[in-house]
């Protein structure tokens, strides 16, 4: 285990826990980067363009991906969750459990042979919002980091029957290893950095807005990915129903926020100038298409937002309405039919489709981490700050520091910021630690 006094433990590898991570390796200090899912990246490494300056997203985050695998300092651990944390600032030691992938990081060159040879096929890609189907064995996305395959327990025929092994007699670097069992780990660290980031709220659980019943209805974040070159439809925007492109698009604001129904009275903090986004890309994949964004209020209140609206309606067309909208019903041929009101006096009008702006939540493994952590979470199950306005790095637990939307609704700007301002507190931790032990 590596000595206290010159580790940190950050959990979550979104762009806020591979700023911090990048911050605190460059200062020297050992990094335990504990990542739950196959390859670090975050919810930023899903989406097409960045506001407000619609640069590539991935573009932006695959240079720091690569870094933050690739630098000395820096242990990333995939597939991998805190158990347990005992200990004081300056002095922790962390349970890590990192689950079997089944396929071994070290040997493994990314080559896909085996994902295109495995015969279970058809199951749900979570990552491209099950909008297409990989294989029992499959890499998490294109830019993967690491970039590994990982094989499903749950579908794969030989850990499942004992029967098939196909992946295994393919892959001429022997790195398929159905013997592999998870392995529970022990860090010592001076101090913890939370950066676990946010889910994004289902929409079938409000069903005025008619997601998962009327096909042409979708979330932002499944059109992020259509917009994507490297997603599903190769970058092509169309409709589920029938494959063609739309014409007209409307995008609907405060998807499950700002409403204490859904238990999410808060602001997401981004839906206004993502959806600004969304509007602009449209136009820039589809020439003449026409779109209609419905707002409670615009909240375009950081540098540049304002302007980046402005733009919007003046240079690509967009047609802002100041109402909430519904999706009641659709016509004969798949359109979703929208209703809002103006004046007072209620309207209804079809489009071709509907992009819902549906809230961020917290990651719903945010309570049971709270636990193992032995911090507070607020009433929203965000990890609780000390203050938000002058404290918001310091958790409720000396020693571990919170960064990015787990602790409260920010942009990738803001995340990013907070990301290096936790690593700034852990280096102070670990100063305390050397000059006080």
């Amino acid at each position: 285990m590596e000595k206290a006094e010159s580790s940190v433990l950050v959990i979550g590898g979104g762009v806020a826990g591979i700023q911090a991570s990048l911050d605190l390796a460059d200062k020297g200090v050992i990094v335990q980067l504990v990542e739950k899912e196959p390859s670090i990246g975050g919810k930023m490494a899903q989406l097409d363009k960045t506001f407000p300056t619609n640069d590539c997203s991935i573009c932006i985050l695959a240079p720091k991906m690569a870094d933050c695998y690739g630098h000395p300092n820096i242990n990333v651990w995939t597939m991998s969750e805190v158990i347990g944390l005992e200990g004081s600032k300056g002095n922790f030691k962390a349970k890590v459990l990192k689950k079997a992938r089944y396929v071994d990081e070290n040997k493994c060159t990314g080559c896909g042979e085996c994902l295109e040879k495995c015969p279970t096929k058809g199951l749900p890609n979570a990552w491209e919002q099950n909008l297409t189907t990989r294989r029992a064995i499959y890499m998490a996305f294109m830019q993967a980091v690491p970039r590994v395959a990982i094989i499903d327990p749950e579908h794969c025929r030989f850990l499942l029957e004992g029967k098939c092994g196909v992946c295994k007699k393919v892959c001429k670097r022997e790195a398929i290893d159905y013997d592999m069992k998870d392995v529970e780990m022990e860090f010592n660290v001076a101090a913890v950095v939370v950066a676990t980031g946010f889910d994004v709220w289902d929409p079938t659980r409000s069903t005025e807005y008619g997601y998962g019943k009327y096909p042409n209805v979708f979330t932002a974040m499944e059109y992020e990915r259509i917009i994507n070159a490297a997603g599903p439809t190769h970058g092509h925007i169309q409709r589920r129903s029938d494959g063609q492109e739309p014409v007209t698009m409307a995008y609907i604001q405060c998807v499950g926020s700002r409403n204490p129904r859904t238990g999410h009275p808060y602001c997401c903090s981004v839906c206004c100038m993502h959806s600004t986004k969304e509007s602009m890309l449209a136009r820039e994949h589809i020439e003449g298409i026409k779109s209609t964004i419905f707002y409670k209020d615009m909240r375009a209140c950081a540098k540049g937002f304002n302007e980046y609206v402005e733009r919007n309606k003046r240079d690509y067309g967009v047609e802002y309405i100041n109402s909430d909208a519904t999706v009641q019903g659709q016509t004969e041929k798949g359109n979703p039919i929208v209703s809002f009101d103006v004046a007072g006096k209620s309207h209804q009008k079809e489009f071709d489709m509907v992009v819902l702006a549906a809230t961020l939540v917290p990651s719903k493994g945010n309570v049971e981490l709270a636990k193992k952590l032995g911090v507070e979470l607020d009433e929203f199950h965000f990890f609780k700050m000390q203050n938000r306005t002058l404290d918001p790095i310091n958790s409720s637990r000396p020693g571990v520091y919170l960064a990015g939307y787990c602790a409260g609704p920010m942009d990738i700007p803001e995340s990013v910021a907070m990301g290096s301002a936790a690593a700034a507190k852990a280096m102070e931790a670990l100063v305390q630690r050397k000059v006080f032990a």
